[in-house]
């Protein structure tokens, strides 16, 4: 199968964020979004003696990246884990700190190709959104059963929707004549709950509407929350964590974590910072950094994303 229709992100600016910290006799990162393998590949085909750990919850993804990377052998471990057991897999792999940590959040160009996944709300789909089929969870069972102010916090939450309880209101009374299976159904109620005037901006109006269901499906900022800490914790001096995020929610999460560790407790006034008080990481990137125009044209799913990336300066 050809993965054209999978463009990393940021690839070269990713490369080149990571090199200094691949300087050492057989490197480990951690591509914790491994999804079908775009920057393992580069990371492998760029830098020789690297070893790259991908995990990733989706068996299907792990999968397809399983074939495009069999090339480079035992340079890649495999782990079908979700990216907050870092800790455990970095162990089980054999290793006690690595080099660096990428992540590229968010649902991968590969989910929303497979229309039978329920990502993608263009085509009509099963309310699955399941990015590990073997979790219990799925977006129909959300819009079913949740109580309607319960759906409009997680629309307003994590979808940020100036509508959230309108929606809801009307989840909860549409699924009492027939309950939600399928993502056209739903499409449709999104587009009648929303003011005419706010149809006309911002793309399909559902779009908000099903990230929430996929960010509550999968607690991806839950898992995050507890990855980042946890990434960091196994990173060795001089080894960084990159981060592309598409969305505030995860950007803010990332900012908060890196501006936390790399904040030292002594009062700025204080001229000289005591021993045992230094911050233990340091920024790379100066705020969030952004695609260019021509990333945008070349993919644009770059559109949005956020990069941010901190290094380990101490142990």
């Amino acid at each position: 199968m050809s993965d054209a229709s999978h463009v990393p992100v940021l690839l070269d600016r990713v490369l080149d964020l990571l090199a200094p910290s691949l300087t050492g006799e057989r490197p480990v990162v951690v591509d914790a979004t491994l999804g079908l393998g775009g920057h393992t590949e580069a990371m492998l085909e760029r830098f020789p003696d690297v070893h790259v750990i991908g995990i990733d919850r989706d068996p299907e993804a792990l999968s397809r990246a399983t074939a495009r990377l069999a090339p480079f052998g035992d340079r890649v471990t495999f782990a079908h884990a979700v990216y907050d057991e870092i800790g455990e897999v970095v162990a089980a792999a054999g290793f006690r700190t690595v080099s660096g940590v990428l992540f590229d959040l968010g649902v991968s160009s590969m989910q929303l190709d497979l229309a039978d996944r329920g990502f993608a709300y263009a085509q009509d789909a099963p309310l699955d959104m399941r990015m590990n089929g073997e979790d219990e969870l799925t977006a129909a069972d959300i819009l079913n059963t949740y109580s309607s102010r319960d759906l409009s916090r997680v629309l307003r939450e994590y979808g940020e929707e100036k509508f959230a309880k309108r929606i809801a209101d009307n989840v909860v009374a549409e699924r009492a004549k027939e309950p939600f299976t399928t993502s056209a159904r739903l499409v449709d109620l999104v587009r009648e709950s929303i003011p005419q005037a706010a149809r006309r901006t911002g793309g399909n109006p559902a779009k908000r509407t099903f990230q929430a269901l996929r960010i509550e499906v999968n607690d991806e900022l839950g898992v995050y929350r507890r990855a980042l800490p946890a990434s960091l914790d196994v990173l060795a001096p001089g080894g960084r964590v990159v981060v592309l995020s598409y969305h505030s929610l995860e950007d803010r999460i990332t900012k908060r974590a890196f501006t936390e560790v790399t904040t030292t407790d002594v009062p700025r006034d204080m001229p000289f910072v005591p021993a045992g008080h230094e911050a233990k990481f340091t920024l790379v990137t100066r705020g969030a950094e952004m695609a260019t125009d021509d990333e945008v044209d070349d993919n644009s799913r770059a559109r949005s994303v956020r990069l941010r990336v901190v290094e380990r300066t101490t142990a």
